[in-house]
């Protein structure tokens, strides 16, 4: 079984900072994209930032200059520093990590379970 666990949601205000992290746990031979997307309610779910296994990263539109995506290999963990947060930023935040879990098999897509973010203006 894989696991990925978030934590570092929450409440803060219009202009300030949250960091998420996000740790893969289980049977997982090797990690390739890492990943966070976000889903406001009554919108689709949408990507806000990847990175690869060798530090690549993509970013959406309206979070560049503001987001970083990182991430720790000898961790298997993936973090999000949000700073200069606005209230359209609320929402919940997924991870994504492609996992494959023995040399011999496919990649698949895991998810974690959401941590929300609200900003208040």
């Amino acid at each position: 079984q894989v696991q990925l666990v978030e934590s570092g949601g929450g409440l803060v205000q219009a202009g300030g900072s949250l960091r998420l992290s996000c740790a893969a746990s289980g049977s997982i031979f090797s990690i390739s994209t890492m990943g966070w997307y976000r889903q406001a309610p009554e919108k689709q779910r949408e990507l806000v930032a990847s990175i690869t296994s060798v530090g690549s990263t993509n970013y959406a539109d309206s979070v560049k200059g503001r987001f970083t995506v990182s991430r720790d290999n000898a961790k298997n963990t993936v973090y999000l520093q949000m700073n200069s947060l606005k209230p359209e930023d609320t929402a919940v935040y997924y991870c994504n990590a492609n996992i494959i879990r023995a040399a011999w098999a496919r990649s698949n897509d895991y998810w974690g379970q959401g941590t929300q973010v609200t900003v208040s203006s």
